[in-house]
């Protein structure tokens, strides 16, 4: 039995996921020509920048000429990640261009917060608070909760799913206490532990604790099962993914510096085309930027499909 959706939203993550991570330098123009470039692919949300401290990230210390930089292109979200009060100043300064929602963001591995936050799973839950509130303060809506970590963990080993049901509890906690109206979870296999039979359980337990709740995930292609997981999710009616151009990004604060990063956009739409799901994105397209973040960062990207083609191309041959 299977509940296929017959559409997807992807969310493209590649420039702010890729250039964080990156030893670069890499020159602001090449960040903006990639943004720009996939903002010509049928892609609707795109992550373009990181509001982040540039001693911790230097990779983003040119965030606001950024996103000064690009144009932005009607129908399409474009967004920038940012983690406290500081962040959100810098991003409000561009909310004519940027879309601005706000996350309660927790993780389902305490070693995890302390490595990534330096704050033990008490501590978050109290910043995450304020954070909420100061959001809504601003009228910006908050209404998603993120579980990073929620397949298993560097830090602590695997992560069972009551433990993924306790830390979004946890969430749901503070939206009742602050007034946030939460509409999605986003379930992250932040060092890609995840794989199908445990993608199965964590979404089967979420799903049926709480029936009516959009689920999206963040996959990492950190163990190559990445398309497999999708596969699973998909079949279970997952409708929304984040994903990066050519596999770029990861997270520096893993432990993996040399492992894949996230599961590959253009993989990902191929998997969808090829079970005939809608994505709107023009893979051949999509494919060409993918090969434009490879010149920009230098270096092969974890893509098959920068190198393979998509099926479609060879499709159209054959029928020629």
């Amino acid at each position: 039995m299977s509940d296929l959706p017959k559409h997807v939203e992807i969310h493209e993550e590649g420039p702010r996921e890729g250039f964080q991570i990156e030893p670069g330098p890499i020159p602001t123009a090449n960040k903006i020509k990639l943004i720009e470039a996939l903002s010509e692919t049928g892609l609707h949300h795109i992550q373009a920048c990181s509001f982040v401290n540039p001693r911790l990230v230097p990779g983003w210390a040119d965030a606001e000429a950024v996103v000064e930089g690009f144009t932005a292109k009607p129908g399409i979200h474009y967004t920038g990640l940012y983690f406290n009060g500081n962040g959100l100043d810098r991003a409000q300064k561009f909310q004519d261009k940027l879309t601005l929602t706000g996350s309660i963001s927790l993780t389902a591995s305490e070693g995890f917060t302390k490595k990534n936050l330096n704050r033990t799973h008490a501590e978050n839950l109290e910043a995450m608070k304020r954070q909420a509130a100061l959001h809504l303060s601003r009228g910006i809506p908050v209404n998603r909760i993120g579980v990073m970590a929620a397949f298993g963990c560097n830090y602590q080993g695997d992560i069972a799913p009551s433990q993924v049901i306790a830390t979004l509890e946890d969430g749901m906690r503070i939206a009742e206490e602050t007034g946030a109206e939460i509409t999605c979870f986003s379930l992250a296999d932040t060092m890609g532990w995840a794989a199908p039979h445990r993608m199965e359980r964590v979404i089967g337990e979420v799903r049926s604790r709480w029936p009516g709740m959009t689920i999206s995930l963040h996959l990492h292609d950190t163990r190559g099962l990445a398309v497999a997981n999708a596969y699973v999710a998909l079949k279970m009616g997952v409708n929304q993914f984040d994903s990066t151009v050519g596999g770029l990004g990861g997270c520096p604060f893993a432990g993996q510096p040399k492992a894949a990063g996230n599961i590959c956009t253009e993989e990902l739409v191929l998997l969808c085309e090829e079970m005939g799901v809608d994505t709107g994105v023009n893979l051949d397209a999509l494919i060409e930027v993918g090969r434009m973040a490879e010149d920009i960062v230098g270096h092969q990207l974890p893509s098959e499909l920068i190198h393979a083609g998509s099926l479609d191309a060879f499709r159209r041959k054959v029928t020629h």
